[in-house]
């Protein structure tokens, strides 16, 4: 069995010192081997040896045996190309930039291969003190989630895992019966238990399962705050473009708003 890649997409500057810290721990978790991608401009004329050979005097030594991959040409298309040609369990990229602690912005590149990637992509926030030690796992429970969900547990089979669905009472201001509210709860857990059915029971019975009342994006950011999680893990069908997650259009908003890393798998047919 070949060992366990890390595909890592960097463009050298400081503000991926956080992503290729988090790709070591996991290389070294996982016994792996690190592949760190770099695109040049479109049209640059270089010695690539030359670009590769100063690249590698950037790197710490922990890195020292990583493989550079460094080509040329527009980066959202040159880094899905990359992606594909190697067929790297996991992804891994940090933000286009930083404008406050809690602000960030993805950048082209890194919506492209979320949308493109057949693996899961690791968007980096946070500096890696330490392993992951909780993921939180929002389901819409589609297809789509559960597959996110089985990707996490494989890529992270020792972290404790939270699965949470948020459900919306509709014209909650004008529903004021206790009785309808609770037949809209016993509904969402009805389709919920449905959902944990298909599942191994082994796994399901190492799950913290909650349903919950509310916004998606809200409940999200309030059960990070309460099981104190450092990885999200949001299921993409891809083909619409990043925004629209299977969580729904309050991903476009949450992920900004959240301030752990964000694990993104992409539902492949």
């Amino acid at each position: 069995m070949p060992p366990f890649e890390v595909l890592l997409a960097s463009d050298f500057t400081a503000r991926s010192d956080r992503a290729l810290d988090r790709a070591m721990q996991l290389v070294d978790e996982k016994h792996g081997t690190l592949i760190i991608a770099h695109i040049l401009e479109k049209g640059a004329r270089v010695d690539e040896e030359d670009v590769i050979s100063r690249l590698r005097g950037d790197l710490p030594e922990r890195a020292a045996n990583a493989e550079l991959v460094v080509r040329a040409g527009s980066a959202p298309k040159t880094l899905a190309a990359i992606v594909a040609e190697r067929g790297s369990d996991l992804i891994v990229t940090g933000v286009a930039r930083y404008n406050s602690i809690g602000d960030y912005f993805l950048g082209t590149a890194v919506d492209h291969i979320i949308r493109n990637a057949e693996r899961p992509v690791l968007i980096v926030r946070r500096r890696a003190v330490a392993p992951y030690r909780r993921l939180v796992v929002a389901t819409d429970l589609s297809d789509c989630s559960r597959a996110a969900l089985l990707a996490a547990a494989d890529l992270f089979p020792e972290v404790a895992i939270t699965l949470i669905h948020a459900f919306h009472v509709p014209y909650e201001g004008w529903i004021k019966s206790d009785d309808v509210k609770a037949d809209i709860r016993a509904e969402a857990q009805e389709e919920l238990d449905a959902f944990l059915a298909g599942l191994d029971p082994a796994f399901r019975a190492k799950l913290e399962v909650r349903l919950v009342e509310g916004e998606t994006g809200t409940v999200v950011v309030q059960e990070l705050g309460r099981t104190d999680a450092d990885l999200l893990v949001l299921g993409t069908h891809g083909r619409s473009g990043f925004a629209h997650a299977t969580i729904g259009s309050q991903a476009e908003g949450l992920l900004p708003a959240v301030n752990v890393d964000v694990l993104m798998v992409r539902e492949c047919k």
